[in-house]
């Protein structure tokens, strides 16, 4: 054999080993291999390996993996005319490659915009106490509004979640000081609770001890020996009412004797 013709068979090898190298395409098993052929769709493949035909069919992957996107902080001006700085992240995945590489020329871009706008939209329309409050509620919602927008891209939204909400100096300054002023109004109401029931207690140990005077004395002794217990140098007796009942008592009758006696005793008026 010539050089000539061992030198053409090995170049027919080559091309021929670089073709088949070309053909062979390896997926992974989170992805998905969208083919073209002439430009038109005819389906997506894998996992796993198979043959394309080389430069008339072409593939696109698509990773299938659930994407966490950061949402930029947005300044938002809410509903009661409050500007907040608010930012975000989303949780999305392809669920039909075909449509994810047609529908739309960058999927990731394009669910990012959607998150964005629809936040501000969406913060837009609630008072402040609600984005502060009712977060559970505003993440259901981002995530069906920017879910119905990336559907007919093959993209479905599994989760959005509001991260940081940041108010003004001048709001932060006002919540404080609103925050310390219910505080102190509960703390009073609460107090003025404990005196109401005190009293009511009070009232009725006063009642209890009124119809017992003996539980009266036991409760005079009680104090006394509490207090002699502190070692002070001063020890004050409360003298019972019942002893200052009766010693006034005793002294209105001795008053009322005396005046009695004095009538009686005293002299008859001079006759003419």
């Amino acid at each position: 054999m010539s050089t000539e013709l061992l030198f053409g068979i090995g170049a027919a090898l080559a091309v021929v080993l670089i073709v088949f190298i070309s053909a062979i395409r390896i997926v992974k098993e989170y992805e998905r291999g969208v083919i073209f052929r002439l430009g038109r769709v005819i389906g997506a493949k894998g996992p796993g390996l198979f043959f394309i035909i080389p430069i008339i069919d072409r593939m696109v992957k698509v990773n299938l993996q659930t994407v966490t996107l950061d949402i930029p902080p947005q300044d938002i001006i809410t509903r009661d005319n409050v500007t907040v700085r608010v930012n975000a992240v989303t949780y999305f995945n392809v669920v039909d490659p075909i449509r994810a590489t047609v529908a739309i020329q960058n999927y990731r871009f394009g669910t990012s915009q959607v998150a964005q706008t629809t936040l501000r939209s969406v913060i837009g329309q609630v008072d402040l106490d609600e984005v502060l409050v009712n977060r559970d509620e505003i993440n259901q919602r981002l995530q069906q509004i920017i879910d119905e927008v990336t559907d007919p891209w093959g993209v479905k939204v599994t989760l959005v979640e509001v991260k940081d909400v940041e108010l003004p100096e001048a709001m932060r300054r006002a919540m404080a000081r609103q925050a310390e002023a219910e505080r102190d109004r509960r703390a009073k109401v609460i107090h003025a609770k404990g005196e109401f029931e005190a009293s009511e207690t009070l009232g009725q140990a006063a009642e209890i001890l009124q119809r017992n005077p003996a539980a009266m004395q036991l409760r005079v002794l009680s104090t006394m020996v509490e207090v002699a217990a502190e070692r002070n140098s001063t020890l004050v007796f409360p003298v019972p009412i019942e002893l200052l009942r009766l010693a006034d008592a005793a002294t209105r009758r001795l008053e009322a004797t005396e005046g009695r006696g004095g009538t009686e005793t005293g002299a008859p008026p001079d006759r003419a």
